[in-house]
């Protein structure tokens, strides 16, 4: 039996500040709670419930896995880590995969990777180029690479070794190439998700392929919660025409199951060799289950299609109830990734939507975030409008902008 929700949660420490409910079970896109309230589901736990809750395919697989074998260790060869980096390869390109648990543990082995290959080339000090508004993680490396002095503060010193330009303005990356001979890798997002739904244009982002191999970097594109299918292409660079040399993936990849990856192409593919790095969950037979059947699953029902589709009509209906409404900055976004930007502080809206029966998340303090299962219908995005829209229309009504 479930627990109801408790207000104390007395022995759980308190890093989040968590909503006054509990979630109990859910089907398609939709959630209950312990309440038995109904909820559409407009985060997908954070763009990671893929295939949305109790998907009819993955559970008998993940269901059949357990029974089998959920971990191993890699001391041993484990048949589905190969089958799951062959499709990423074959599907992006590359040349082969590291597996973790995480999107902070893949970042982070991303940034080793990167300091690996300087000191390979004999640069003793290397140098990373980040971004202003970028969120790749918590951990003190991925939390330096950050771009949000909001979550790095109380906790430095931070990482050395990173350099930080504005998204989108290639003049700043030439500079430092010019001035700066340590720098090894650019690092970015290929949308920003925490920093506010914030897309790396194409054109930048073939400028910065064409730089980097000028210059011998890598060029290291987060997909973390852009990637498998959220643009409504398997990785949101390929909109660019574009391949990276270093890809992190995680969240949607699993549909719920944890699971990290790095992907390489052959500029960075060789650089880690035995006890460079390694992991103790990462690659299990489970997640790698859950990661083989989610792509195999998103391939039949077609749901990259999908996304585009139902995530162009979603933007389509929001900027129409939406237009030349004071307060609305911009939306923006691509395929099932999508930002609301209003000009003030909308923290509030996050309850006022799960009062109305919807989830949804508000980041960058002022961005609403909508990221739902790739399987949302073009119903459920109709229900998604009818909700959201006049919540933000009485919002702006009667706040006051900052």
């Amino acid at each position: 039996m479930t627990a109801a929700p408790t207000s104390l949660e007395p022995h759980v420490m308190k890093t989040y500040g968590r909503l006054p409910i509990a979630m109990s079970h859910g089907r398609g896109c939709r959630v209950w709670d312990t309440e038995g309230r109904e909820y559409l589901d407009g985060l997908g736990g954070i763009a990671v419930n893929t295939l949305g809750h109790a998907h009819p395919k993955l559970v008998p697989a993940l269901q059949e896995q357990v029974g089998r074998l959920m971990h191993c260790s890699n001391y041993y060869h484990v048949p589905l880590q190969e089958a799951l980096a062959a499709k990423l390869v074959d599907l992006s390109g590359l040349t082969n995969a590291f597996f973790c648990s995480t999107g902070l543990e893949a970042n982070e082995a991303a940034l080793k990777l990167a300091r690996k290959f300087g000191h390979d080339k004999g640069i003793e000090r290397p140098e990373i180029i980040v971004y202003e508004r970028a969120f790749h993680g918590r951990s003190i490396a991925t939390l330096s690479a950050t771009g949000n002095p909001k979550v790095q503060a109380g906790f430095g010193p931070l990482v050395e070794g990173f350099v930080r330009v504005p998204l989108n303005d290639l003049a700043a990356v030439e500079e430092v190439a010019r001035t700066n001979p340590n720098v090894v890798a650019v690092f970015l997002e290929t949308i920003q998700g925490e920093g506010g739904i914030n897309a790396s244009r194409w054109d930048y982002l073939q400028s910065l392929r064409r730089l980097c191999d000028q210059q011998d970097w890598l060029l290291m594109l987060d997909e973390v919660q852009c990637g498998i299918g959220r643009t409504g292409k398997w990785f949101a660079h390929q909109w660019a025409g574009i391949v990276p040399d270093v890809m992190p993936l995680a969240k949607g990849l699993g549909s719920g199951v944890p699971i990290g990856a790095v992907v390489c192409g052959p500029k960075a593919a060789q650089i880690f060799q035995p006890g460079n790095h390694g992991t103790t969950f990462g690659g299990n037979p489970l997640s790698m289950r859950a990661g083989v059947e989610t792509l195999r699953i998103m391939e039949d029902e077609g749901l990259l299609q999908n996304a585009a589709r139902v995530g162009g009509m979603l933007r389509a209906s929001l900027e129409r109830e939406l237009a030349d409404v004071a307060g609305v900055v911009e939306i923006r976004g691509a395929g099932l990734m999508l930002g609301i930007e209003l000009d003030r502080p909308c923290g509030e809206i996050l309850t006022l939507a799960m009062q109305a029966g919807l989830l949804l998340s508000v980041t960058a303090d002022r961005v609403i975030r909508l990221v739902p299962p790739l399987i949302l219908s073009e119903a459920e995005a109709g229900e998604i409008v009818a909700i959201l829209c006049p919540l933000i229309k009485n919002f702006l009504a009667t706040s006051q902008p900052s």
